[in-house]
């Protein structure tokens, strides 16, 4: 089958480009065409880069955040308050919350929220490992920040239900400010207030279930 490509090599490097999210065929033309015109070198330390991502990045052996060393920086720092636990549903919403200056307690990445129809349980997420720290003692307050979605709330209330035994405070982000589906895309303003005017789980899911 004869292919547009002049060469094999290009649109094999096209296709792997297009695999991106968000790239289509034409984009991951553009980006391989330019990789073409710079130097050798640039290319090289271009692929290094992406390489070394995959092969050393580490996840903190506490919070599960993306971190070059074993304990990230945020659960390393003895300045944040390390009785407030944000739970949040990936890394992206870490970066997100921190952009807006306003938390300076400790994070809980999940790796995802619960789906049934995306084949994903609770034994699929890091719920047991956030229930170990806050057998610890030391947890004063778990802030649920996840997004304002059916899955996001079945996952709420998973977590909510496993940590009533430990008599610690569960919050909840501000469901009256608008900070759309996703936390990612809130802006950082809106979703600092929303931190900042959390409330108590259980009221917010009373209010939910009327």
């Amino acid at each position: 089958m004869n292919s547009h490509y002049p060469s094999t090599l290009l649109e094999n490097a096209v296709n792997e480009f297009a695999k991106l999210p968000g790239i289509g065929k034409k984009s991951a033309l553009r980006l391989v065409l330019h990789l073409l015109r710079q130097d050798e070198e640039k290319v090289v330390t271009f692929a290094d880069t992406i390489l070394k991502l995959r092969q050393e990045i580490k996840y903190c052996a506490i919070c599960h955040n993306i971190s070059d060393i074993d304990i990230c920086e945020i659960c390393s720092d003895k300045s944040r308050s390390n009785s407030l636990i944000c739970v949040v549903e990936n890394v992206k919403e870490v970066m997100a919350i921190e952009k807006t200056d306003q938390f300076r307690g400790l994070y809980h990445v999940l790796g995802g929220i619960i789906s049934p129809i995306d084949g994903i349980g609770p034994s699929d997420l890091e719920i047991a490992s956030l229930e170990e720290r806050v057998k610890s003692g030391e947890i004063k307050e778990v802030i649920l920040a996840l997004s304002a979605t059916m899955e996001g709330d079945t996952t709420n209330f998973y977590i909510y239900r496993k940590l009533q035994p430990y008599n610690i405070k569960v919050s909840i982000i501000a469901r009256g400010v608008s900070i759309g589906d996703e936390i990612e895309y809130a802006d950082e303003v809106t979703l600092g207030r929303s931190i900042l005017n959390r409330t108590p789980f259980d009221e917010s899911f009373n209010q939910l279930s009327k």
